[in-house]
């Protein structure tokens, strides 16, 4: 009788054993799932944001702005320094994705504006663009520059104040002999310079809505998505 409460108490004692390392074993594996789903959701929530931010779509050197001309420019009209504005005309295109949209907007800015001279000046105009709209931010840009340069007109003002001299002595030498020939000959050099005043002038300018195109001197990195 004795024997079997000994048997039925270590028996009793077993079970506790077991029971407690169960319990144990099953709160442990509970931690273990309960920490594994917090480190893959909280580091990879926080790395996923952290990557697209970091990521970035570059457009190369060498790469072709169209742009389409919002504010008329000019020899004459614009002064060495000024900016202009301008919007894409066509998209910018980066291994077959849209990096820019086309009516981005896009500043340029007037390298040399040089109004035509009466006589001898030829007109100069030189533009480049500094600044891309994307995303809403502006990024600085160098591009090549545009430039114009007037045909000289200084032979062509020479044979007009000749020309004009010419004609001047042989109408004097009709009217007043050898000193009226003198005296035309004066009048024909002074209309010839107003001649000469008067058509040489020949400025450079372009109207809104001109197209241009230019060229990226360095490559530009805009953010993913931004």
């Amino acid at each position: 009788m004795r024997r079997c409460r000994c048997f039925r108490s270590l028996a009793l004692v077993l079970a506790a054993l077991v029971l407690a390392v169960a319990c144990k074993n099953r709160s442990k594996t509970a931690d273990v799932a309960a920490g594994g789903d917090s480190q893959a959701v909280g580091p990879n929530a926080n790395a996923q944001p952290s990557q697209a931010l970091n990521q970035t779509l570059t457009i190369p050197e060498g790469t072709t702005l169209q742009v389409r001309l919002l504010d008329p420019i000019g020899s004459a009209t614009d002064t060495s320094g000024e900016t202009f504005r301008a919007t894409l005309d066509a998209p910018v295109v980066v291994n077959g994705a849209v990096a820019v949209p086309r009516d981005a907007n896009v500043t340029g800015k007037v390298l040399v504006a040089r109004s035509s001279g009466h006589l001898q000046t030829p007109a100069e105009l030189v533009v480049t663009l500094t600044s891309l709209e994307a995303g809403g931010s502006s990024y600085e840009i160098l591009t090549s520059d545009d430039r114009w340069r007037a045909r000289s007109h200084k032979k062509r003002n020479a044979e007009l104040i000749g020309g004009g001299a010419a004609v001047g002595a042989l109408v004097g030498a009709l009217v007043g002999h050898g000193k009226g020939a003198a005296i035309g000959a004066g009048i024909g050099a002074g209309g010839g310079t107003g001649t000469a005043y008067a058509t040489g002038k020949k400025d450079i300018s372009f109207p809104a809505e001109t197209r241009l195109s230019f060229v990226l001197r360095r490559p530009v990195a805009l953010p993913i998505g931004g």
